[in-house]
């Protein structure tokens, strides 16, 4: 009996030095706990109790060592740094009920409603997504998980299953004083990063590789105020870094996003589609963007938010297949939004022929109508209409060969491009366009200050058309030489054309 006494009080003085305070932080090793990182055992409670352990003694450092530690959900609890060491591997489970019942697939890495959290380290929080989706699949064909969108159409066309039943990698919900540094993120199913409603959140260093499926995501910003995303690597099958607003009385507001690296088989730069509150006081400058599918940068509202004082600079994007697509529409809400007050500068980007993500895993969805080379796009709708747009120091290079055999519309026929008020906003979804430079409608102060557009090859449409846009200015803008009628207006005002 007085041997059992000892021991235990042995074990209570070995654990209680694991939480000792290292200058002001104490810190929990989760071996101490019992953790394996052999990659096959569960570790899921092990960690939880580490967490758990460190929220009760007020917070500090739980640390995850070299190894592959498998585990289910985890949930941060405030006060707490998780810091994976070099080597380390946080791998998620590959069961879907691991997760949590049909329709509803927790996030691996929960915080909600938490304070001053960090994750932080040189390792890696992997996904499983490959394994996972197996398992995924598995359920669906044996009738054990229902799934809707699975079982029925959706609009992409492609058997998938549903975003509730894959589950995201980190999860940020309703907190304030978040730090993620360093860390690598890998093989997710649905969005890999989910910040949301939250404030004061640094994002520094971090690298995304998760190609494994769709809706992946890399960073996504929710109706989040005072975010810093700098110095990031994302590699990723969908939106690179993508800002969000779900509620109509938030928005992302505050935002500096610096210094990435950006491959998507969707946008680089999005913000969107869901867009109720809005995006205010945005600065995005110095990212390269490379092999991705749709737009280099992305600005809509589709669903009743915001959209102002956005600037946007020094951006480099190589075989992509879309320059710039800004629009106002209306999907969703009481009524349209509003698009205004974006400034552009200092952006090159090279347009290719065909697809720029074909060496994806999974590529976007293909684009299901006849279409030549999509120009960029600034469109409104009737009588809501994009305002104050200054793109200045801006170069694309498109690589021609429009066909008429591929598709057509007139420039005497411009009324033949859809409005598609209504529609999910991406830079092919008014289907052929009549110019293979910039496209504008329902637009006021929209302005082209050292602008330059080249073409590889013939294509027969013109460089710029104007329709139903209002005080439009070029100034210094270039075009090809050996073009005539490169500039169509209609039903539209030009203040100043100065054209090279």
């Amino acid at each position: 009996m007085l041997i059992k006494t000892m021991y235990k009080r042995l074990v209570f003085s070995l654990l209680f030095l694991q939480i000792v305070a290292c200058g002001n932080q104490a810190e929990i090793n989760i071996l101490n706990f019992g953790a394996k990182g052999d990659g096959q055992t569960d570790n899921t409670e092990v960690i939880q109790k580490a967490i758990d352990q460190i929220s009760r003694n007020g917070g500090g450092k739980v640390i995850v060592p070299n190894g592959q530690f498998l585990t289910g959900v985890i949930q941060l609890k405030s006060n707490m740094e998780l810091h994976l060491e070099k080597g380390a591997v946080l791998l998620g489970s590959d069961k879907r009920m691991d997760y949590g019942p049909s329709h509803k697939a927790s996030p691996l890495i929960v915080a909600n409603g938490q304070h001053n959290i960090a994750i932080t380290g040189d390792g890696v929080i992997d996904g499983n997504g490959r394994k996972l989706i197996k398992d995924i699949y598995k359920m669906l064909k044996e009738g054990t998980l229902e799934d809707l969108e699975y079982q029925t159409y959706n609009p992409w066309h492609q058997k998938r299953p549903e975003e509730g039943n894959r589950p995201k990698i980190l999860y940020i919900y309703n907190c304030d004083s978040v730090q993620v540094k360093d860390v690598t993120f890998k093989n997710g199913l649905c969005w890999i990063q989910d910040y949301r409603n939250s404030s004061n959140i640094v994002v520094d260093r971090v690298k995304v590789k998760s190609t494994t499926f769709l809706n992946n995501d890399g960073i996504d910003l929710t109706d989040c105020v005072n975010a810093r995303v700098t110095n990031c690597i994302v590699d990723t099958a969908d939106d690179g870094i993508c800002l969000k607003s779900s509620t109509n009385n938030l928005m992302c507001e505050n935002i500096y996003v610096a210094n990435c690296k950006v491959r998507s088989s969707a946008s680089a730069i999005k913000f969107g589609t869901a867009s109720r509150g809005g995006f205010k006081n945005v600065t995005i400058k110095d990212i390269e963007v490379y092999d991705t599918f749709r737009s280099a940068i992305a600005i809509e509202s589709v669903d009743g938010g915001t959209v102002e004082n956005i600037h946007i600079s020094n951006i480099n994007a190589s075989n992509t297949g879309n320059a710039i697509f800004i629009r106002l529409g209306h999907r969703s809400g009481d009524k349209p939004g509003i698009v205004r007050n974006i400034n552009i500068k200092n952006v090159k980007v090279q347009v290719p022929f065909g697809r720029p993500d074909k060496n994806y895993e999974m590529n976007g969805p293909e684009v299901r109508v006849p279409h030549n080379t999509f120009p960029s796009s600034i469109v409104g709708i009737p009588g809501h209409i994009v305002e104050n747009v200054v793109l200045e120091n801006i170069e694309i290079a498109y690589p021609g060969r429009a066909s008429r055999e591929v598709a057509y519309i007139p420039t005497d026929s411009l009324s033949k491009v859809p409005e598609n008020i209504k529609d999910y906003p991406e830079f092919s979804m008014f289907g052929e366009l009549p110019a293979w430079g910039f496209y504008v409608r329902h637009a006021r102060g929209i302005e082209f200050n050292n602008v330059k557009v080249t073409i590889e090859n013939d294509d027969y449409r013109p460089a710029f058309v104007f329709d139903q846009a209002h005080d439009i200015t070029l100034k210094n803008v270039t075009i090809p030489e050996s073009k005539d009628d490169q500039i169509i207006v209609k039903d539209a005002t030009v203040i100043n054309i100065d054209v090279n």
